[in-house]
């Protein structure tokens, strides 16, 4: 009799953490002991944010299961009513459909739904990325709460990895596998046109931080104006949806309005493979996204990173200017970003490019049974001694 497959259920819930969760969704569809469930919910349902469902279903994966969560607004009760919505429309999900592991990214509320979906119903969590630090996003306490109810932890590198330690969790359960966002820069860098670079174009993406529309609006202009004095045409992604949103928004409609014809684009949302075709051929990033500290970098494209957002998380590469956010340092830094020479590693503390698959081949075979996953206090790990490596591709 053959043994039933193990039935992985991953939650997405923006457009950036569907591109980073694509290569481990394709590396589980292509396991035969696996079987991929795709619950999307969050800002994928939304038309505000280009409503990337869509997209999703153009890349040509089947979705199991939609669950709304915000309504789109900038009312900062609607992410903890979306909180509630999440939780409750993903556990039906995952009870009827006999999920075994919820599979879930980051730090957002759709993560900390989908983990405590997946606790409440007796499934095992498995968490990438946690461990990191970004002390300047008002998700963070979210990450480290989403460690504490996961059971199997996928950390981004070592030191990632030696928090997740710190913090209690089994040696065993944790990996250092790498950042999954690499994988597919990996694979697009080798049929890359050297000469495809736009060498006066800049993209930017610049998120709310929790903070009140008036103090994001007043933020995105200053890098808007910076942008525009060092005479770059630019391609403005909309941000996620996040409290303060709107006033990002508002910024990047004004300054369309006021520009001249054919120096902005602005999109909603970009497919995965059109934005890193637009991160690789631009001359800069300009923002405050994990994009620019982590794949930027091995995308050969230098970047700013604006304010405190990312403060704390490691950078892939020296090409990361750091800049706050008044309108005199980002300028200062667009111009030291653009004398930068691109580099491109082939290995960064992030890992060479193959999460996806390493991320696929554990959850195939690390035991889930319901003694191996039990959560219990366990006395932090002394991690002063050498940082473990990343677990290799197989």
């Amino acid at each position: 009799m053959s043994r039933r497959k193990r039935r992985i259920a991953v939650i997405t819930g923006t457009r950036a953490e569907y591109g980073l969760l694509r290569s481990p969704m394709q590396a589980i569809r292509e396991r035969r002991e696996l079987q991929l469930q795709i619950v999307v919910t969050g800002m994928h349902l939304l038309r505000k944010f280009g409503r990337t469902v869509d997209e999703i279903r153009r890349d040509g994966w089947r979705i199991d299961a939609t669950v709304r969560m915000q309504r789109g607004d900038d009312d900062p009760c609607d992410q903890a009513a979306g909180l509630a919505r999440g939780v409750a429309g993903i556990a039906k999900f995952l009870h009827d459909a006999g999920t075994d592991v919820v599979l879930v990214l980051g730090d957002r509320i759709e993560a900390m739904a989908g983990a405590l979906a997946g606790v409440t119903t007796g499934r095992a969590v498995a968490h990438v990325h946690g461990g990191d630090i970004a002390a300047g996003d008002f998700d963070e306490n979210l990450r480290h709460a989403i460690t504490k109810l996961a059971h199997i932890h996928f950390a981004a590198t070592p030191a990632a990895r030696a928090r997740i330690l710190q913090m209690g969790e089994r040696p065993e359960r944790v990996f250092c596998v790498g950042a999954p966002g690499l994988d597919r820069i990996a694979e697009l860098r080798a049929d890359a046109n050297p000469d495809a670079k736009r060498p006066a174009h800049a993209l930017i993406l610049q998120h709310a931080c929790g903070r009140s529309p008036a103090v994001e609006r007043r933020v995105m202009r200053s890098i808007l104006r910076a942008v525009e004095r060092a005479g770059l045409s630019r391609t403005i992604v909309y941000p996620n949806s996040d409290r303060g949103h709107t006033g990002i928004i508002d910024a990047i409609q004004e300054h369309r309005r006021t520009s001249g014809n054919g120096a902005v684009r602005t999109v909603r949302s970009l497919q995965r493979d059109a934005f890193l075709g637009e991160l690789m051929a631009a001359q800069v990033l300009v923002g405050n996204s994990s994009c620019g500290v982590i794949e930027a970098p091995v995308a050969g494209t230098p970047s700013v990173n604006v304010g405190r957002r990312q403060r704390g998380r490691e950078r892939a590469g020296p090409t990361v200017i750091e800049a706050d956010e008044s309108y005199r340092s980002i300028v200062e830094a667009v111009r030291r970003a653009r004398r930068k020479r691109p580099i491109t590693p082939n290995t960064t503390v992030y890992g060479s490019g193959h999460a996806g698959r390493v991320i696929a081949r554990l959850l195939a075979t690390v035991p889930i049974d319901p003694a191996s996953v039990a959560k219990g206090f366990q006395s932090p790990v002394d991690t002063r001694g050498p940082n473990p490596r990343v677990v290799r591709r197989r």
